[in-house]
């Protein structure tokens, strides 16, 4: 339905006249009899006004499909680093309500998990920024630095708050409830190497092998994984570097060499090995994880410069090969708010 017919049915609906209307809204009744006639289109500053009128949303005055709005919705959050208020809530009920539709309630769970995130996320921003600055005021104290350790993801000395028993709980139940699906073995595998969980891991990894879906090249990864997690460093580095050797061209195996090499921190090596990455890579457009990982590597080691000029190539990727914007999309903000953080070291 065209919007003119849509705000004159609304308006039958609220009992209004035209010349009502248009005194709510502050303007000509002229005007609301262009916009029902096709001769004219509202102002967009005046569509919230006409949906809180009408007692709607904006997404009803246009009779938007459901899929579009959930597109609309995840395409805002994409570009958007925070919601105001009444968006937030707008969002919420309309997934809320899709979550008891069959058609929709895979998406609109993801939807309204990706919402809490994204309010989640913003919020955190702020309790990050102020905790720093507590702990700058009393450097000697422990405070708020607990904060950053949900915030920023810095470490903790506790190993109580910093293992990850409820995560291998949590997929290990969701592999047993799904035995036949891959990526639940992926994540328990994650979790339990990153505690040095290496026997758990081992009798896991072989019941992931078996799967149709199991990824080759991660089969041997986390071979050399737990070779870590036991400490023995030798068998591990032997195990990728047999990969590499084999597959030298495969832009999964290098990538997952790189990752290897920069988790035990040789960084020379790492970033080698994630530039050989992302120039095999056939797909375009290209994910920027090779990239980020170079990028943090070169933080890691105070080479802000060239950091920063990896950021340049992150946002020339964004731009070129995906299309976007920092209209349509928040990474390409962010992307030039790290880059310009990084120059103001160097």
């Amino acid at each position: 339905m065209e919007l003119g017919k849509k705000i004159k049915q609304l308006r039958f609906k609220a009992g209004l006249t035209q010349e009502q209307l248009a005194e709510k809204l502050g303007i000509a009744a002229q005007s609301v009899s262009k916009w029902e006639n096709a001769a004219a289109m509202p102002d967009i500053t005046t569509l919230p006004l006409l949906a809180e009128i009408f007692g709607v949303s904006i997404d009803d005055l246009f009779d938007l499909t459901t899929e579009q709005r959930l597109n609309r919705i995840e395409n805002r959050m994409d570009a958007e680093e925070e919601l105001p208020a009444d968006i937030f809530r707008e969002f919420e009920n309309f997934l809320q309500a899709e979550r008891n539709d069959a058609n929709h309630q895979k998406r609109a769970t993801e939807l309204i998990a990706y919402l809490y995130w994204h309010r989640m996320n913003a919020e955190a921003k702020k309790a990050s920024r102020y905790a720093k600055e507590a702990v700058r005021r009393a450097p000697n104290e422990k405070g708020v630095k607990w904060i950053l350790h949900y915030t920023d993801n810095h470490a903790v000395w506790d190993w109580n708050m910093a293992n990850h028993t409820r995560g291998v709980n949590f997929y290990r139940e969701l592999v047993e409830a799904n035995p036949d699906a891959a990526l639940p073995y992926m994540y328990l595998l994650d979790n339990l190497i990153a505690d040095h969980r290496a026997d758990e891991a081992e009798r896991w990894l072989e019941r992931y092998c078996t799967l149709e879906q199991a990824h080759p090249v991660m089969k041997r990864v986390y071979r050399a994984y737990i070779a870590l997690a036991r400490f023995d460093e030798p068998a591990g580095d032997q195990i990728m570097e047999d990969l590499l050797a084999e597959q030298p061209d495969n832009d999964a195996v290098l990538f997952e060499t790189a990752q290897y090499y920069a988790a035990k921190a040789d960084y020379k090596k790492a970033i080698d090995i994630y530039e050989r990455a992302f120039a095999a890579d056939p797909k375009r457009p290209r994910f920027q994880d090779p990239l980020m990982g170079i990028a943090d590597i070169y933080e890691v080691m105070g080479d802000w410069a060239n950091a920063a000029k990896t950021y340049d190539r992150i946002i020339d990727l964004l731009e070129n090969e995906w299309g976007l914007t920092e209209e349509t999309d928040s990474g390409v903000t962010w992307a030039k708010k790290e880059k310009a953080r990084l120059l103001a070291k160097a």
